[in-house]
């Protein structure tokens, strides 16, 4: 008779080839089979009738903020955060406070996560002008997910915007680079026509369009003039995505959740809550996005959660800080998009497992199969729960998407074999450990 550490009965299990009800068992923390498991002994058995079993979801796109401000939120803080909204790992920004931009830096990380992590993480190395001739090197350690640039300006110090900067990133080392695309030179010539205390929807007017497009139109020609694959994150128009169909040789796109989810009527209603960069814009973009994850053309999907304090996000525009929460949400309301049938099942496991797998070449997570990490997320798609504040552990407190009623919710969250989450209630302590990647 076989055994195993735990065993997951009777759940309808999102497969790389459809889903299929059967149980899974896990040993040593790993996936050892997937089929009819009746007459298996189990440490721990879990019964999922009526529930789904997804791969552990991950979110490849987070700002943790430490170090920085743990009054805003901290990995210990964000990453129960993930575990509550049903994510298994998460990939961590560089632009905390300092930003992490060295191997000394990468090691400390790696260290200090151990106890205090609840799910799994990967980290990124931020590029500086400085640390260019390292970025071969840095994109080498263990646990490092890639090179983020930011080419536009947003939080933090990390900025490289002229291309002759931007190529030598791109002649330094050969992983997929991750960057945020907006033209530096368009946002800083437009800033002086915006003054304090315009209201909330110019700033969709300030980081345009062509903003954005055109950022994008100078990292696609370096790409392809390098050969150095680019992973465009947060992609936020339709022109975007258009555009980027004829660049699948070197280019894969992210799209966030904001981006399929709001549109610019929420500036209106939630005044700085919905200031985010690049910014929440209008119908026809939603649609663009909508689209764009129909026909294959976006690879990931990622919260950007980047908290800030609510001091902060009340202060004017444009002097209020940019960046929405979404770590603890993500899962919830892309559930909810699954259920008003905007996409399949099978295609949010994409995005949010096989997706981020494939462009960051993790090791060992992403799918369903014998032999990967016993990383699961379940859930229950015919309960319905409103979002709401009082549920969000980040300190800083809030949440854009208050009120929401989302149908699916996640109920148990399992990373490497431990049960960390089950219905709303963190299990055990931090166990999150440094996610692999094929360097």
């Amino acid at each position: 008779m076989s055994s195993y550490d735990l065993v997951l009965r009777g759940g309808t299990l999102v497969l790389p080839w459809g889903t299929e009800q059967a149980d899974v068992g896990v040993r040593a923390g790993r996936i050892a089979a997937i089929g009819d498991l009746r007459r298996a002994h189990a440490a721990e058995e879990i019964d999922c009738q009526g529930l789904h079993v997804l791969p552990g979801l991950i979110d490849s796109h987070v700002h943790l903020r430490e170090p920085g401000d743990p009054k805003v939120e901290t990995i210990e803080t964000g990453t129960k955060a993930a575990v509550l909204g049903g994510l298994a790992a998460v990939f961590d920004m560089p632009n905390t406070a300092p930003s992490i931009t060295s191997r000394e830096q990468i090691d400390w990380k790696r260290d200090f996560i151990r106890g205090r992590a609840w799910c799994d993480m990967g980290f990124y190395v931020g590029a500086l002008k400085t640390n260019i001739p390292s970025l071969a090197e840095l994109e080498a350690q263990p646990n490092v997910c890639a090179i983020k640039v930011f080419a536009g300006s947003s939080t933090g110090d990390l900025l490289i915007e002229d291309d002759e900067s931007l190529e030598r990133v791109m002649r330094s080392g050969r992983r997929r680079i991750c960057y945020h695309s907006e033209d530096e030179y368009r946002l800083q010539a437009r800033k002086p026509n915006y003054t304090s205390g315009m209201p909330h929807r110019m700033h969709a007017e300030w980081r345009d369009v062509e903003t954005a497009f055109l950022g994008t139109r100078r990292l696609m020609a370096l790409a392809r003039k390098t050969g150095r694959p680019a992973h465009i994150l947060h992609v936020s128009t339709a022109e975007e995505l258009e555009y980027l169909k004829d660049f699948r040789d070197v280019g894969s796109v992210e799209v966030l959740l904001n981006h399929l989810t709001q549109t610019d009527e929420a500036y209106e209603r939630l005044g700085a809550y919905a200031v985010m960069n690049p910014p929440i814009r209008d119908k026809r973009h939603l649609e663009a996005a909508w689209a764009a994850v129909r026909d294959g053309t976006v690879d990931t999907v990622g919260s950007d959660h980047a908290p800030h304090s609510r001091a902060n996000k009340e202060k004017p525009w444009p002097d209020c800080a940019a960046g929405l929460t979404g770590v603890q949400t993500i899962v919830p309301l892309m559930l909810d998009h699954v259920s008003a049938g905007r996409l399949p099942l099978t295609r949010l496991v994409d995005l949010m497992c096989a997706g981020p797998a494939r462009i960051y070449g993790v090791v060992g997570k992403g799918r369903l199969a014998a032999g990967y990490d016993g990383d699961f997320t379940v859930v229950d798609m015919k309960r319905s729960r409103t979002i709401e504040e009082s549920w969000i552990v980040s300190p800083c407190g809030w949440t854009p998407f208050a009120g929401h009623r989302c149908t699916g919710w996640p109920v148990m969250t399992i990373v490497r074999g431990h049960v960390v989450m089950r219905e709303d209630e963190v299990q055990d302590g931090p166990l999150g450990a440094p996610v692999r990647f094929a360097a």
